[in-house]
């Protein structure tokens, strides 16, 4: 089968790789549709992702395709359906590390349901965390949208674990797929005010077409007097960028108890915090990873939503790229003017 990977820092090919083994209770999924995450799939091709440095590897992690076989022990997951957050995790080549594979041909899930209830649900028969949100989604749901539940699942997951709820006002950097996600979500779920700064002109706009309250660039001398400007201070902070400046840029916003919300992964190995602009009492919560239980409870609401009309993947989608054509999209991707990048394998 042919894979997408980076065999150095900078350089990404197509290479040719075995078929993945069928286990138990793995499904076999011939790939459909991919999407590129601007800020994962950008630093491991960049070459400074945490925890993964041996290269050659198998880049992607968002991608959706129809199950071709199934190991003896699958019982939830049947052939013809459509699965989405199929990775290989081990790659077949142990020429190649695991940048998860998800731009492969064929792609692998695991019934974890059944696992579960046979009892095996642990590393000595194979099972990863990743495993719970591997998840068949119903036909009448567009590729290009359930290929972004990949996103959609993990912010909404993110909304517990930063505690916002219905009433709170929060300030987001950045309008990307990620940031615009915590705008569209957040309106939805009944927030209060909702602010986005970003320092380029069109993603502020489609900030506010998301139903963004209010929105800055990054130098913006009102930035400076928010809480008078609005009124009063905000309950969180969300860093959709992942930049360790942000945290004392927004320090000085958070009313008593707020909350500075990292989502993503930081570069940088440590983080310096200037409480002085700060209140008193005030949080720093890091999500740079999914709680894979939030993540999969989080799929039911969205396709809801998605069936309801009132997400959809046109709004964060820029392009869509055969897969031949990975190199125009991977450019795209990361030169920060685009959303949502995809790669599609094959027609329906």
């Amino acid at each position: 089968m042919y894979s997408l990977a980076v065999v150095e820092p900078g350089k990404v090919e197509i290479v040719e790789l075995p078929e993945p083994e069928l286990g138990a209770y793995q499904v076999k999924i011939r790939n459909k549709m991919a999407a590129l995450c601007n800020a994962t799939d950008k630093k491991i091709i960049e070459g400074h992702f945490q925890g993964l440095d041996r290269y050659p590897l198998l880049l992607g992690h968002e991608s959706v395709g129809i199950v071709v076989e199934t190991g003896d022990k699958v019982r939830y997951i049947q052939a013809g359906d459509r699965v989405i957050g199929g990775l290989v995790l081990q790659p077949a080549s142990k020429s190649f590390a695991s940048g998860w594979g998800g731009f492969s041909q064929f792609i692998m899930a695991t019934d974890h349901r059944a696992m579960v209830e046979d009892g095996v649900a642990d590393a000595e028969h194979g099972w990863v965390e990743v495993n719970e949100v591997q998840r068949s989604i119903p036909d009448d749901i567009p590729l290009e949208a359930a290929v972004c539940l990949c996103t959609w699942r993990e912010v909404l997951g993110g909304f517990d674990d930063f505690g916002l709820k219905r009433g709170d006002r929060i300030m987001v950097f950045g309008a990307g797929p990620v940031g615009l996600s915590f705008v569209k979500f957040g309106k939805l779920l009944g927030l209060k005010f909702i602010g986005v700064v970003d320092p380029l002109p069109e993603k502020r706009k489609k900030a506010e077409q998301m139903g963004a309250d209010q929105t800055f660039s990054f130098d913006e001398p009102e930035l400076r007097s928010l809480p008078e400007i609005l009124g009063q201070k905000v309950d969180a902070v969300i860093d959709a960028v992942g930049k360790p400046e942000i945290i004392n840029r927004g320090l000085p916003w958070l009313k008593m108890s707020g909350a500075i919300c990292i989502y993503g992964v930081i570069d940088a190995p440590a983080i310096t915090i200037e409480k002085q602009d700060a209140p008193f009492n005030f949080n720093v919560l890091i999500h740079q990873w999914p709680t894979r239980f939030r993540e999969a409870a989080a799929q039911e609401p969205l396709l809801k939503w998605i069936k309801e009309e009132k997400l959809s993947y046109r709004d964060f989608v820029t392009a869509v790229y055969p897969f031949e054509k990975y190199s125009e999209a991977i450019e795209l991707a990361l030169s920060g003017d685009a959303l949502k990048v995809l790669l599609r394998f094959e027609e329906e």
